[in-house]
């Protein structure tokens, strides 16, 4: 009997945000869910505290299937203290206090950028006494569970369940296109190809986002881990249709270059 397993999540939401390495008053999202936040998810989950240790989830091996990309949102709007007085500075003076901005500066501005309606199969690879865990905590979580930010909970269940010890890509071969009725209704074909990033020794891509620890007083360093781009073809579910000639009509797309883009 193996000792590895492979827990199978989705990700949907109205509002996803994969952050990337943006500071202050730019929040920028990546278009793929990050291991960081893949992982905070299953730490919260399971109710760790932020200072607890995560080497057994970084550990895990991550592969990520876009189901249906989604579109590009971006939150823009002002902000200011409700007291009147001047917004604090990036800086701090000798005592360590924050100083205030100079000339002083009442009104500052922020963006957020989001995926709006994205849809992702995560897939994580390792010990089956851990996944069973993590899976039973999805279901049963101690904390609220957000895609990104907490601003983001999932929509639907999150867990797809364990399958056994085979290939990342496999796994997110088996399993049904989770796209929304609206994307299916889109595609005419039996088949969709989708976009699949997996987590590889071998990889020819880094990826920078491997937390160290989500404890706030330390902050996040990120690692990096190498990853591999790749395409794979599940069934839409729809049946072919016979064409006007009475032969049956090919079941292979073809090449649309709006796929990436969810139209």
């Amino acid at each position: 009997m193996t000792d590895h397993a492979i827990l199978v999540l989705r990700l949907a939401a109205p509002l996803q945000s994969w952050g990337g390495p943006s500071h202050y008053n730019r929040r920028e999202t990546r278009p793929q869910p990050t291991k960081s936040g893949v992982l905070g998810l299953l730490a919260a989950a399971q109710g760790r505290a932020r200072e607890a240790s995560i080497t057994d989830l970084v550990d895990l091996r991550l592969a990520v299937r876009v189901d249906q990309p989604g579109t590009l949102l971006r939150d823009y709007h002002t902000y200011s203290d409700y007291r009147g007085t001047p917004l604090p500075s990036a800086k701090v003076n000798t005592k360590g206090v924050q100083t205030k901005t100079s000339p002083a500066k009442y009104t500052g501005v922020t963006q957020r950028f989001y995926l709006q309606d994205a849809v992702f199969v995560a897939a994580l690879r390792g010990p089956v006494t851990l996944l069973e865990r993590l899976e039973h905590a999805v279901r049963h979580p101690v904390y609220p569970l957000s895609l990104g930010r907490r601003s983001c909970p999932p929509t639907g269940p999150v867990s797809l369940g364990l399958q056994g010890d085979i290939e990342l890509a496999d796994a997110l071969t088996s399993v049904p296109w989770q796209a929304s009725a609206h994307r299916r209704s889109q595609v005419q074909g039996t088949e969709v190809t989708l976009e699949v990033t997996i987590e590889d020794p071998a990889g020819d891509e880094l990826a920078l986002d491997v937390p160290d620890t989500y404890d706030l007083k330390t902050g996040t360093a990120f690692g990096r881990r190498s990853v591999r781009h790749q395409w794979v073809t599940i069934p839409t579910g729809k049946q072919a249709t016979a064409a006007a000639d009475g032969t049956s009509p090919s079941t292979d797309p073809g090449h649309d270059p709006f796929a990436l883009l969810g139209w």
